[in-house]
């Protein structure tokens, strides 16, 4: 499946309206983008395997790690969607729309600390 980016964009946007409030409430201070492939740098830099598909990458300080005496960080956190990956991986809208959900509610429990059983509790585990 292939869609034109402002297609990709706008599910991402219908996926990002099913997310439980109880996490998607806590995301104001994250920036959400999509990024055709993660860049060779990324990935190296995180030691991921450039042959296995990265869906999503949370890159920030997580929830627990800020701190009131800590300097203001130098970049918001992102959460990055790779749009090819997920792609490749859904053969309808619907398919991909919740491929898309569950890789930005695994990213987000990661900047909030949320474990696999709270995930597991909300449907994403």
């Amino acid at each position: 499946m292939k869609l034109k980016s402002t297609e990709f964009d706008s599910a991402v946007r219908r996926a990002y309206e099913h997310i439980p409030a109880e996490i998607r409430d806590r995301m104001d201070n994250v920036v959400l983008t999509v990024r055709e492939r993660p860049p060779r740098e990324m990935l190296e830099e995180m030691g991921y395997p450039p042959d296995e598909p990265l869906l999503g990458l949370y890159w920030g300080a997580s929830l627990p790690e800020h701190s009131f005496f800590s300097p203001p960080p130098a970049y918001p956190d992102t959460i990055y969607i790779f749009q090819a990956p997920l792609e490749e991986m859904c053969e309808t809208l619907e398919e991909l729309e919740r491929e898309i959900e569950i890789t930005v509610v695994h990213e987000v429990a990661h900047f909030l600390g949320i474990d696999e059983k709270r995930l597991e509790e909300l449907g994403y585990g």
